[in-house]
């Protein structure tokens, strides 16, 4: 490790030891199945939104069994408020195969945890550091952060590829589960000092506009039909959402209907049981 690397862990770690979030309930656990349910609920969604779900979650599927048993409605109801449905629904299904094939247990590599449902490199890699403490080098939107500004702050066009050689550098191999946690924390903290840098990214992409988006269409759609007991006709259904233009409503029930995300009985729909 260089002079310059390793002022920059001691930056990090004294940043966490007096400014990090130790309170934050999945940072309590070190079951690999509530590390999953945390990061799925943690993309593209703020911390402060998380904890209240994140609990409520776990307090009715506490195991990945019971997630499992469980309908796929029953989990799109819980979800709701946190927006992309389909994280819930890969969620879910993910569940169903650590069950059906793992009996019962997360597998603990990097390599099968990526063939998981919806678990892609960075998923595979954090619940290899937060539930393993498996010194592998993750990747997000804090981190990504953390090191552009302390080893790119004027570059642009970043590859990853740069900054992974530099994570593992700077990787504590004894103690990867609160190293990252540390620059998560710092990320955080930087982005709001500084704002986002990550559009210094080669892989930066901008978030689409959500208001009058087919997202949110979507999401209106799922929450109509999580609020209510029984199947919803289509005329209830525009009713409610009348503000939107029908023909991008039945668009998008169709849709939902295709990914498993909405069912239609007779003239009907409700959330798939």
């Amino acid at each position: 490790m260089t002079k310059k690397e390793q002022k920059f862990v001691d930056a990090v770690w004294n940043f966490y030891i007096e400014h990090g979030r130790h309170d934050l309930p999945w940072r309590k656990t070190k079951s690999p199945y509530r590390v999953h349910v945390s990061e799925a609920m943690l993309q593209q969604t703020q911390v402060l939104r998380v904890v209240p779900k994140y609990n409520t979650f776990i307090q009715s599927f506490p195991t990945v069994v019971a997630l499992s048993d469980a309908s796929l409605g029953e989990v799109l109801e819980l979800w709701q408020g946190l927006g992309y449905n389909r994280r819930a629904k890969m969620l879910h299904a993910c569940a169903q195969e650590i069950v059906s094939t793992y009996n019962s247990t997360y597998p603990r590599t990097y390599v099968e945890l990526c063939t998981l449902p919806g678990i892609g490199p960075y998923t595979a890699g954090a619940v290899s550091a937060f539930a393993f403490n498996t010194p592998v080098a993750i990747i997000e939107t804090n981190i990504r952060t953390v090191y552009t500004h302390h080893f790119y702050n004027n570059a642009t066009d970043i590859d990853d590829k740069e900054l992974v050689r530099i994570i593992e550098s700077t990787l504590d191999i004894k103690n990867p589960r609160e190293w990252y946690w540390a620059l998560m924390d710092y990320g955080a903290y930087l982005k709001k000092e500084y704002g986002s840098i990550n559009n210094q990214s080669k892989h930066y992409t901008k978030q689409s506009k959500f208001s009058g988006s087919d997202r949110q269409i979507r999401g209106a759609l799922v929450r109509v039909l999580a609020e209510s007991k029984f199947p919803v006709s289509r005329i209830v259904i525009l009713k409610k959402l009348s503000h939107l233009e029908d023909i991008r409503i039945d668009s998008q029930l169709e849709k939902l209907q295709a990914e498993g995300l909405v069912t239609k009985t007779k003239q009907s729909y409700h959330l798939p049981k």
